[in-house]
């Protein structure tokens, strides 16, 4: 190892990922996630699958995992996100979004302990604008407000 690489690893910071000690903390924010929208009358009937969640927990796990600095599982599996394009067949208006953010607040809650606040805090910071993004009923270009799906 060449004296850049060293000095390059021990000054990068540690990912999120690294930081929550891996995949193990993402299955139990998404199980804990999958736990309030099994019983949302409002989410649980946009899942194609339900009630097994099974398939989306394991897409979710590790899309977070990924993304936060994980292995590139998901990318293996399914190729890009292309968050949108995946949510599209599925009305995603304020009232989804918002049941949405209510339980993976509440997982974020009860899987962050108090020493992992300012974990809780970057989370959020990516969860909220991603639920708005992945709205399409805005009438935005990319979306039309009158598109009606079957």
């Amino acid at each position: 190892m060449t004296a850049d690489a060293t000095r390059d690893a021990a000054t990068e910071p540690a990912t999120l990922y690294d930081r929550v000690g891996g995949m193990s903390f993402f299955e139990r924010l998404v199980d804990a996630f999958y736990d309030g929208v099994e019983a949302d009358e409002v989410l649980a009937p946009l899942y194609p699958e339900a009630p097994d969640f099974s398939g989306a927990r394991h897409r979710l796990t590790l899309f977070l995992g990924q993304y936060w600095g994980g292995p590139t599982t998901y990318m293996e599996e399914r190729g890009h996100p292309r968050l949108r394009l995946r949510h599209f067949p599925f009305h995603v208006g304020p009232l989804e979004r918002d049941h949405w953010l209510r339980h993976m607040a509440a997982a974020v809650e009860s899987t962050c302990s108090d020493e992992h606040a300012e974990v809780a805090a970057e989370l959020m910071q990516y969860f909220v604008p991603a639920a708005e993004h992945l709205r399409n009923d805005t009438g935005l270009p990319i979306t039309s407000s009158t598109f009606h799906r079957s």
